[in-house]
């Protein structure tokens, strides 16, 4: 009598070999980020920060360990899935609201912050790698927009380090921000919509702009929120420029070479984005992309944490600090400058 067990086929053999040796890896980045989480609400945190300190705690597993491979696909697979579902948060409708001028202003802010950051860092020791991240980062959408532009650079030795570095950095100060800035808007006694340009427009993190914005008023909060917004709809144009920059002019990465034309996340950022735009997600969906974008993006931040050696990243020096908060400083000059002719 013949068998009717049936064999495995290669693709599923090779598939349950894959999902067994990336399972490890994977479910302990998953659990660092569902620890930070829960910290990052009963303690007011920001959850990035602690989901890469919390991760640079445990950093021997990705050292060596069952655990290694899939962390370092979640640092890398999952970051790059996650900055795509970032696109349904992008309504061009709704920014438009705002009127040209002021998001003409956003969108110089972010492109002059970024060239100020690459002028600037050969006088502080830093070459083009770091100038771009720590720029594009402050410029954009934060620790986010690091991850995002740090996919995309050519790799070496130090690429790790360099994206912790930024990450903290970004982190840190956009939490000074979201604590100091309002104080400045109300000093100034800016009006609802001009406060909310200014947050919008100059703290780095998307969570941290909403608790400025609403420690404020509604008005404010839903104004800082939509300026934010522009601020991550760069993040693909920049994202292809940089991409096509690199391709042309700089030395290809060792173990990958020079990064595709239009990486596909960014190619998944505009798709959901255009979708996003025209109305054709439901709200439902959007809410449930958008919370899994905050947790592929937190899991992959406690992925990079393991894989990273915090004496190396703490070796930075002072420069480095200076880079970073001599562009954020920038970037808030920028637009308080704008906000004064504009309003």
């Amino acid at each position: 009598m013949a068998s009717t067990t049936q064999p495995h086929t290669p693709f599923l053999e090779n598939a349950k070999n894959k999902i067994n040796t990336l399972f490890p890896g994977i479910i302990v980045s998953v659990l660092v980020a569902m620890t930070a989480k829960f910290l990052s609400e009963h303690y007011a945190t920001p959850a990035m920060l602690l989901a890469l300190l919390l991760g640079i705690a445990v950093g021997f597993l990705g050292q060596e360990g069952k655990a290694v491979p899939g962390i370092a696909f979640t640092a890398r697979t999952l970051l790059r899935l996650g900055v795509a579902f970032l696109g349904v948060r992008v309504s061009m409708t709704l920014m438009m609201g705002l009127g040209w001028e002021l998001i003409a202003l956003v969108v110089f802010g972010v492109v002059a912050t970024i060239g100020f950051g690459m002028s600037i860092a050969r006088f502080l020791g830093h070459k083009w790698r770091f100038a771009f991240l720590t720029a594009g980062s402050v410029a954009i959408c934060g620790a986010s927009a690091a991850m995002a532009i740090s996919a995309i650079l050519p790799k070496d030795e130090r690429s790790e380090e360099r994206l912790i570095f930024t990450v903290l950095g970004v982190t840190v100060l956009s939490t000074i921000a979201m604590i100091a800035y309002p104080i400045l808007v109300q000093y100034l006694d800016m009006n609802d919509v001009a406060g909310g340009v200014f947050l919008g427009g100059t703290i780095h993190d998307v969570a941290q702009v909403v608790g400025a914005g609403f420690s404020i008023s509604e008005q404010t909060g839903d104004t800082a929120t939509l300026v934010k917004l522009i601020r991550v709809a760069m993040l693909a144009p920049i994202v292809l420029v940089a991409s096509i920059m690199i391709r042309t002019f700089a030395e290809a990465d060792p173990d990958g070479g020079r990064p595709p034309l239009l990486p596909s996340f960014v190619v998944g950022f505009l798709v959901l984005a255009t979708f996003s735009s025209f109305g054709l997600i439901p709200a439902a969906v959007t809410e449930l992309m958008s919370q899994a974008s905050r947790w592929l993006l937190l899991t992959a931040i406690a992925a990079v944490g393991m894989k990273t050696n915090l004496k190396q990243v703490l070796s930075v020096g002072g420069a480095a600090i200076a880079l970073i908060v001599v562009e954020t400083l920038f970037i808030a000059g920028v637009i308080l400058t704008g906000i004064t002719f504009l309003t």
